[in-house]
């Protein structure tokens, strides 16, 4: 008899987007000629930036020809790229990461989840809340979370609250944990973290043999300036962090799919008896065994963006959607939401009115709007009672999402 891993079965029967896809099929099926503007989930509406797509055109072309041909590429990644992010990410930043911490992947998604196997069932893992939902669901599909509770929030995680009474600013743990994940800019709030605040992680961190998680997907998306774009700009942090980085979001690969993890040599995990190990070997140990690598195709055009082309068209797009969630903070602004968000990242965390809840807007705005949001709710307890704007659609549909609301 092939038993089942039965932690899968105590995660909810729908991921939280596919919920969302549901309502939004049922609801063009009864009304199919409903306008509907989608500004839910984070999937990006320009183009890729045109020095990418030359890239892969010219690499698929090389493909044709013995001498150019690429099979089984290296799991951790060409040096071509991996070189590339070292000097534009970190060295131009002053940051010093060597080429061999650099592990590129199909994106950021994939890395948060799989980051677990690299680590010991019974680690005590903490979360922001509300968060990214693949935190908290391959914890649970692994067997570190527990059993979920009748609230829905899971036995064996610690839940640092974010919310309005402490400015979105997670308390650390009062209770021993051993695996911290943080996202900043933060998916789904918006909200950051100066480096003085980030600085406080890293010293509880060191001072408690802690490893940090840290999700910087959306960091290209920073404007102020006390914001860090890498836990790496905090000193110390190369001794307690991993950093997950993604091409999704900033130069549009969210179907192309391309993303790097970076795993510092010096970060180390415990054994049972007390005993360093360096994470960087195990995570490299993990890769050539459960990866193939990334395309080679793909990784010419993630190389692309790093080419001064390359760099002024990313930089178009995220000016494109900067500017969409500033129309969608105005415009919520005007309607009257309180909001937070939207100014170092791509959506904007806006509460609903009193007496609805995050599922209940949700609804009201899709039936009475045609507008698709995020209910908060999904996110985590803390998540309840918000909707997540995000900035990535058209600017004919923000500017038009947002007379709707007006009215």
């Amino acid at each position: 008899m092939a038993q089942i891993n039965e932690n899968f079965l105590k995660i909810p029967a729908t991921y939280l987007f596919s919920e969302i896809a549901k309502r939004i099929t049922q609801h063009k099926e009864a009304n199919p000629t409903a306008p509907i503007i989608r500004m839910g989930i984070g999937d990006v509406s320009l183009p890729l930036p045109d020095a990418s797509v030359d890239a892969m055109i010219k690499a698929a072309d090389e493909q044709r020809n013995a001498e150019t041909f690429r099979g089984y590429g290296p799991e951790q990644g060409y040096a071509f790229l991996r070189e590339a992010i070292v000097i534009n990410d970190f060295t131009s930043k002053g940051i010093n990461i060597e080429e061999d911490e650099i592990f590129v992947s199909d994106g950021a998604k994939s890395d948060t989840g799989n980051i677990g196997d690299i680590f010991d069932v019974n680690n005590r893992v903490a979360i922001t809340d509300p968060s990214y939902p693949v935190y908290v669901d391959t914890n649970a599909m692994a067997g570190r979370a527990g059993e979920p509770s009748v609230t829905g929030e899971w036995t064996n995680l610690v839940y640092l609250s974010c919310n309005a009474d402490n400015n979105f600013v997670p308390a650390l743990p009062t209770e021993k944990v051993d695996l911290v994940y943080l996202c900043y800019p933060n998916n789904p709030t918006g909200t950051t973290l100066t480096k003085e605040q980030l600085a406080v992680w890293v010293e509880y961190a060191k001072a408690n043999k802690v490893i940090l998680l840290f999700d910087a997907a959306y960091e290209s998306f920073i404007t102020e300036e006390n914001v860090p774009h890498s836990i790496y700009e905090i000193e110390g942090a190369k001794e307690v962090a991993i950093e997950f980085r993604s091409f999704s979001k900033t130069a549009g690969f969210t179907g192309t799919r391309c993303g790097y993890t970076v795993v510092p040599k010096q970060l180390m995990g415990y054994t049972k008896s007390g005993e360093p190990v360096a994470l960087n070997k195990l995570w490299n140990r993990r890769q050539c065994t459960k990866f193939n690598g990334t395309s080679y195709i793909v990784q010419r055009a993630a190389e692309a963006t790093y080419s001064p082309e390359g760099k002024l068209q990313v930089q178009a797009l995220i000016n494109f959607y900067t500017e969409n969630a500033k129309i969608i903070r105005e415009g919520l602004l005007k309607a009257g939401y309180t909001i937070f968000g939207g100014v170092n990242a791509p959506y904007v965390w806006a509460k609903a009115p009193v007496g609805m809840g995050s599922w209940e807007y949700f609804d009201y705005l899709l039936k009475e709007k045609n507008i698709v949001t995020t209910p908060g709710a999904g996110f985590g307890a803390s998540g309840e009672g918000y909707v997540r704007f995000s900035a990535f659609g058209s600017r004919e549909n923000t500017i038009e999402a947002m007379k709707r609301l007006e009215k």
